[in-house]
């Protein structure tokens, strides 16, 4: 028996056994022979991230669902034929090498393997790959998902030197100096409503009862005697010898005998009512906001109130966006094989939502020389790539990579959505972040590389790590993260609950779209009320919206 008689009778044996049919046969598209990481399809003709894969049609447990049916790690027989004692054993395979240096054989072929992937010789109908060249093995395993976002944020060793700018365009930087009070909040006495001006126990004379008094802005010119009251606006500064605000609505005005006006109080106005004392939020000098800070709309109302001007504050990191792909569409409805490109309208408002300021995206043909010349003339503090970050033959991202002699520090990691995600250093200040080409895939390696990659840059703080029950059960893959669109739920027992959404496919943002966060699902997932990571959306969470269809309703437990 030829071995791939011996693998479709195994793979045969195994779908049996899972109670499916055998699966057909990958097959070649324009985007590799297994379309891995590309925006066309859904990374393969069978399933998510994998033509056996998690949400293919053997299901998220499936054994076979380790990126590729021949590829390591494999649950049949640990001696099988293709396992590491088997004819593929690595010491047949060519030398790994640097990135940079002379080309493996492998190359030579256009057949390139993406590191971490699993075997892409070309296969026929029948399984039978007599004559296929020997695989070549990854560079190094793919890196479990905590580590390569540990990774992305050691990958520099602080923030952009900071600078200073007006108050207008530090909005959304983060302070590089603590916010100090140049000036006593509030700088004097001010009266908190409309009213009247007192001083010491009423009845009170009006002096000029028909005078609007003092208004913001005005300075009083003279004190106010015991047993008077002057008209007073909110704002205005209180006039020496006044005790006290009396509220309009608490106040009446009375003729007296004597023709002259009183002030009558429908209420007690005890010293210091309705009076904003000087210094009440802060004294000049002391620290209102700590470095790191984030500049919000708010901080930029405070700043001004405290006296600045401008801020010290650290740059938005800098982002080219290449959108790669000939089969992307910019308008229209999809045709003739030609799909829309979703990543392109999206990223820019994303990434400036991580805190980044991206230049409009740059659509470009899948050619090796374009690419090349796009990344060594970019002059961003990232370079941002979607799709080719796989082995096919226009997956043109790991050789510019080894053209230009970058130093790869992730390449592929252990998550799904989003396996062929990656992380280079193209010169000691310059990123790039490889993202997948299907539209969830690839914001799973945004927010798993670049997002914790661009708040280092950005000074930005790490969020605080939040947790939160699962409402329903959820299958995790067998080694693998999953990242998870969730909505929000109260319940009575455990309170806010994470509930798994409908359309999570790699190729899929409708789920998204409606998601409060991204459930971090461990591999082997996680009953309901399990406690699992959020990784939250750089946007405010509805709690209340209740999205689409989840994937499965209270109680029933399966996904």
């Amino acid at each position: 028996m030829t071995e791939g008689e011996l693998d479709a009778a195994l793979d045969a044996a195994l779908a049996l056994a899972n109670g499916a049919l055998p699966a057909t046969p990958r097959r070649a598209t324009e985007q590799g022979a297994y379309g891995a990481g590309r925006a066309y399809g859904v990374d393969g003709p069978h399933g998510v991230d994998d033509s056996y894969g998690v949400d293919g049609p053997c299901g998220a447990d499936d054994p076979r669902g380790v990126d590729d049916p021949y590829g390591a790690k494999r649950s049949h027989d640990a001696k099988g034929p293709y396992d590491a004692k088997g004819p593929y054993d690595a010491s047949r395979a060519a030398p790994v090498r640097a990135l940079g240096t002379d080309p493996a054989p492998w190359e030579d072929t256009g057949a390139e393997q993406a590191p971490g992937t699993g075997d892409t010789r070309a296969t026929s109908a029948t399984g039978d790959t007599s004559g296929a060249p020997d695989p070549t093995p990854a560079s190094h395993a793919p890196t479990p998902w905590h580590d390569a976002r540990d990774i992305a944020r050691r990958a520099v060793p602080g923030p952009l030197p900071h600078a200073t700018a007006p108050l207008g365009a530090s909005l959304g930087r983060t302070l590089a100096a603590p916010l100090t009070a140049l000036t006593d909040l509030p700088s004097f006495d001010t009266s908190a409503m409309d009213g009247w001006a007192v001083s010491g126990p009423g009845p009170w004379r009006l002096d000029r009862p028909g005078d609007a008094g003092i208004l913001a802005g005005h300075v009083p010119t003279a004190p106010l005697p015991d047993g008077h009251a002057i008209p007073i606006a909110t704002g205005a500064r209180i006039p020496s010898g006044a005790t006290a605000v009396l509220r309009r609505e608490h106040g009446e005005v009375r003729e007296m005998r004597d023709g002259r006006p009183r002030l009558h109080a429908q209420q007690p106005a005890p010293p210091g009512q309705d009076i904003r004392p000087r210094g009440q939020e802060c004294r000049g000098g002391d620290q209102l906001l700590a470095a790191g800070a984030l500049v919000t709309p708010v901080v930029l109302g405070l700043a001004a109130a405290a006296g600045y001007d401008e801020l010290t504050t650290y740059p938005r990191p800098q982002v080219d966006v290449f959108v790669l792909g000939d089969e992307l569409l910019r308008h229209g409805l999809p045709h003739e094989g030609r799909i829309r490109d979703a990543l392109g309208p999206m990223l820019g408002p994303w990434l400036h939502a991580l805190g980044a300021e991206a230049a409009a995206p740059r659509h470009l043909a899948d050619d090796p020389d374009t690419l090349y010349e796009a990344i060594a003339g970019s002059r961003a503090d990232v370079v941002l790539t979607t799709g080719g970050t796989a082995a096919g033959p226009v997956d043109h991202v790991h050789p510019t990579l080894r053209r230009l002699g970058s130093e790869v520090l992730v390449d592929g990691v252990e998550v799904r959505p989003g396996h062929p995600m990656l992380l280079a250093r193209i010169t000691p200040h310059r990123h790039l972040v490889g993202l997948p080409g299907n539209p969830l895939a690839a914001v799973s390696g945004l927010l798993t590389l670049a997002e914790p990659l661009l708040r280092t840059l950005s000074g930005r703080r790490a969020p605080a790590p939040y947790r939160i029950p699962l409402w329903s059960s959820v299958h995790g893959h067998p080694r693998d993260t999953r990242l998870v669109p969730v909505t929000c739920r109260d319940d009575d027992r455990y309170g806010l609950m994470a509930e798994p959404l409908h359309f999570h496919g790699p190729a899929m943002l409708r789920g998204i779209a409606a998601a409060d966060a991204l459930a971090v699902i461990p591999p082997g997932g996680g009953d309901r009320g399990t406690e699992i990571e959020l990784l939250e959306l750089p946007w405010p969470a509805d709690w209340t919206h209740p999205g689409p269809a989840p994937a499965h309703g209270p109680g029933r437990g399966t996904e």
